[in-house]
């Protein structure tokens, strides 16, 4: 009788235990970015605009990481538009990145890119600055990559404005 209510209360705490690490990893986000939507401007009549590119849902059999929304690279900036918007989770950072069509299947954490920082805010418009001496044209796309579970989240293609 005292093994099985042994190995019952260790069967439960187990099984406590793992739900909730599922739970923590869908609420972590929400309570750890506190600024769920941003709402950040940029000065477009002080920045020449470079490139320009919409953000995609990069695997639509996958409904938890999407994103969308335009994003615009000025001069020194690349900004997130207000209509900008992704799936939440932990550690989205946004690149930039020299292939123009980034699926799933791109090794995004092995090929060169650019880490502009981590992400803000999973809805709203948001700044990153561009690193001194990185050359936009050399970079084909945009990119909300999740550094925790190296899962691309959605990228942007990038088309030069002339």
């Amino acid at each position: 009788m005292k093994i099985r209510l042994v190995v019952g209360f260790l069967a439960g705490g187990v099984l406590g235990v793992a739900a909730g690490f599922a739970l923590g990893i869908f609420v972590y986000p929400y309570l750890f970015l506190a600024d769920i939507v941003a709402a950040e401007k940029v000065d477009a009549a002080q920045r020449k605009v470079l490139a320009r590119g919409r953000f995609i849902h990069a695997n639509p059999s996958d409904p938890i990481h999407y994103g969308k929304g335009g994003v615009t690279v000025y001069e020194g900036l690349l900004h997130l538009e207000p209509d900008f918007e992704v799936g939440p989770g932990p550690k989205f950072h946004v690149y930039l990145m020299p292939e123009r069509n980034v699926t799933p299947a791109t090794r995004v954490a092995s090929a060169p890119f650019v880490d502009l920082g981590r992400l803000r805010a999973f809805k709203g418009s948001q700044n990153y600055p561009l690193p001194p001496g990185v050359d936009v044209a050399r970079y084909g796309s945009a990119v909300i990559w999740c550094e925790q579970f190296g899962v691309l989240i959605s990228p942007a293609a990038l088309s030069a404005v002339r």
